[in-house]
């Protein structure tokens, strides 16, 4: 048996990756033996490598070796094309014809893309991998065959079986053993080296000098999402070669050919499930409306932190219009507020359309209180501003400077805060002043 590097040089395989490596040892392993294999992987990650490796190193490698993509032949032929036909089977057989089954007798036979198969022909390739025997269309005489069938597919196997797509016992017989090749974005160490191996084949095939990527440049393919893989790869390496005149590439060119390059954000991941789909996507909503809320609720405490801090609200009102805006979202609620701080904080309210910022005040653990008229901001610019000290913090410290000021008289220091008297009293029985 080769190595695993002496395959790689056989076949031009490039990469070092621990993944794409050992997919080459699973390959090698199974080879000798007729156990069925299929090989998995996204589009373009070069699937159609493994099943020759598998022939080559077999001992059915002197026989016929057949490449065939199931999902570029019609559904009304495949079968034909598979098993073959006799004369007269359907309009315009007119001769009797072999099927790949047939021609490949004692060698090995690649089904690319086998998830596209249609029902009635997984049938018909079921009954091949249970006892080798199979009927041509249009005939009743069973006929035998010695072929070993490795397949592959970019499908979700699990997936299409719960849809009805493809039947279960085929996939359990095709994929006795299953080999997995790794998308491109996860062979980041492989990235660069397939780069330069496709360019130095373009400068040949071209004639003109390589190109090369500077270090900014290389950064960029590697963290690149590549959801073309090597395929898509290659084509952007035949691209910069062709059309660049310079041949000394930086990241900003480079970003030229790079579809959504530095966009690659997460992605919401679906759920296999129906239910765990539902939830998740009620979760989604879900933390958004928490999200949108958190960041209304910090904009309604700076723009509170502010008027606390400088008793100025024409001044807070001048160099914050947009905070204001954002806050109060519609048009009336902001036509309340400028009413409010005109008035010095009178008892009118603000109809806002945040469930928790309709009215001048929102106390966590309290209802919503209107704000009696009164200058309640003398004493506050008394208070040292801390950058560590939370609104809450801040609102204990006012309530006790305020009590302190007034000799312990809730009546006066509830006067001097702006609040009624029984908010004060719940406040102080909350913070258990």
């Amino acid at each position: 048996m080769e190595s695993v590097q002496s395959v790689k040089n056989r076949f031009e395989l490039i990469g070092n990756d621990a993944g794409f490596n050992r997919a080459i040892e699973k390959a090698l392993q199974v080879a000798p033996t007729d156990i069925s294999v299929l090989v998995t992987g996204e589009s373009g990650v070069g699937k159609e490598s493994i099943p020759k490796i598998i022939h080559s190193q077999s001992f059915r490698k002197h026989a016929k070796y057949i490449a065939v993509n199931c999902g570029a032949i019609p559904e009304g032929t495949i079968d034909s094309e598979l098993f073959g036909h006799e004369k007269g089977a359907f309009t315009g057989a007119t001769t009797t014809r072999s099927g790949y089954f047939e021609v490949a007798d004692g060698g090995t036979i690649f089904l690319d893309e086998v998830g596209e198969l249609p029902l009635p022909t997984q049938v018909r390739l079921l009954r091949v991998l249970e006892n080798g025997e199979f009927l041509k269309v249009g005939s009743s005489n069973t006929q035998k065959t010695d072929v070993r069938i490795v397949a592959a597919t970019n499908v979700k196997m699990f997936e299409a079986i719960e849809k009805g797509k493809f039947r279960e016992d085929l996939y359990y017989r095709l994929s006795t053993v299953e080999i997995h090749l790794p998308p491109l974005r996860e062979r980041k160490g492989d990235i660069h080296l397939l780069f330069r191996k496709f360019a130095s084949d373009f400068a040949m095939k071209y004639k003109m000098p390589t190109v090369r990527l500077d270090e900014n440049a290389v950064s960029l393919l590697s963290n690149y999402r590549w959801s073309g893989n090597i395929r898509q790869l290659r084509n952007i390496a035949e691209q910069i070669s062709v059309l660049e005149k310079d041949r000394a590439i930086d990241a900003q060119t480079l970003r030229n050919y790079l579809p959504d390059a530095g966009k690659n954000l997460p992605a919401i991941v679906k759920e296999s499930k129906k239910g765990d789909s539902d939830f998740a996507n009620e979760r989604e909503i879900l933390y958004k409306v928490l999200f949108d809320m958190k960041n209304d609720l910090n904009d309604l405490k700076k723009l509170t932190n502010e008027l606390m801090s400088s008793g100025n609200a024409n001044e807070v009102r001048e160099e914050n219009p947009n905070l204001i805006k954002r806050v109060f979202s519609n048009e009336s609620a902001v036509d309340d507020y400028e009413e409010i701080i005109d008035n010095g904080y009178s008892e009118t309210t603000i109809d806002t359309p945040q469930s928790y910022a309709n009215t001048a005040i929102v106390n966590d653990n309290s209802e919503p209180e209107t704000v009696e008229s009164t200058d309640r901001y003398d004493f506050a610019q008394e208070v040292e501003e801390e950058e560590s000290l939370s609104l809450m913090d801040k609102e204990i410290e006012l309530i006790k400077k305020s009590l302190e000021r007034h000799k312990g008289k809730r009546k006066a220091a509830a006067e001097d805060l702006g609040i009624s008297e029984r908010t004060l009293y719940r406040k102080i029985k909350q913070y258990d002043l």
